[in-house]
């Protein structure tokens, strides 16, 4: 299996949805029929890191409903990994062979010191391979793409010049250029020292993603498609005895 370069979650307040409950209980049947035949993930999961003020949030939603998965951000996955009637619908769901591979991969994972022994750590990581697992999903941050396979993951970092990034953050939180240059500096920190400490890798790194995007240069809208594209186009290399899937 190729290897991608290596170098406390806080409670969310995500309110009761019993329609998330459903999105968990649907995936699982896409694993049913891979289940009895040894498993490895059968469909692609997108992982997008950004720098701060990229608009890598705005982009990643975008991907999920134009390809029409499943979105996981921060609160969400946080949220999976604290609520323990989720992680039973995550986790006992899935076929025997998937969760086999899932405790094997997150084994290798610590043996090989890609992974964090923190509890909560150890809960995340848990919920990301889980959604893994399934696929088609679209997973914004969190160290997702450092943890699941190279194979079934589209890698994404979305980028933009330091001027607009500041002057975008600037008008989204209604902050002076001084205020907006030192939220930036003090997110893209936090968010390499997450990455670095719990999963031991380098967000800085261009040569681990499978596609950087700068969005100051594309926008929104071409940057998403771009990325839709190559999901599309992954996501059939999964399973080459299938016809092409098009717009699913």
């Amino acid at each position: 299996m190729s290897e991608r370069p290596t170098t406390g979650v806080t409670p969310s307040l995500f309110p009761e949805d019993t329609s998330f409950v459903e999105q968990i209980r649907a995936a699982q049947g896409r694993l049913q029929e891979w289940a009895e035949q040894g498993y490895t993930p059968s469909h692609l999961t997108v992982c997008l890191s950004r720098e701060t003020g990229s608009r890598g949030a705005t982009i990643a939603r975008k991907v999920a409903q134009l390809l029409n998965w499943d979105f996981y951000d921060q609160e969400k996955l946080e949220y999976l990994a604290q609520e323990e009637h989720l992680e039973q619908e995550l986790w006992p769901g899935l076929p025997e062979a998937a969760r086999t591979w899932a405790e094997i991969h997150l084994h290798q994972l610590r043996a090989k010191r890609q992974l964090s022994d923190h509890p909560s750590i150890q809960r995340l990581a848990q919920a990301l391979v889980a959604i893994g697992c399934r696929g088609r999903a679209v997973i914004l941050g969190r160290g997702a793409g450092y943890l699941l396979p190279v194979r079934s993951t589209l890698l994404v970092r979305v980028v933009a010049p330091l001027p607009d990034r500041i002057r975008y953050m600037s008008e989204f939180l209604r902050l002076t250029e001084d205020q907006a240059r030192d939220y930036v500096h003090k997110t893209d920190q936090q968010r390499m020292e997450f990455v670095l400490t719990h999963f031991g890798a380098d967000p800085n790194e261009v040569h681990q993603y499978d596609l950087v995007i700068n969005s100051s240069f594309l926008g929104v809208e071409a940057a998403a498609q771009v990325i839709v594209t190559a999901a599309r186009y992954k996501d059939a290399q999964l399973r080459p005895e299938e016809e092409d899937l098009g717009e699913a």
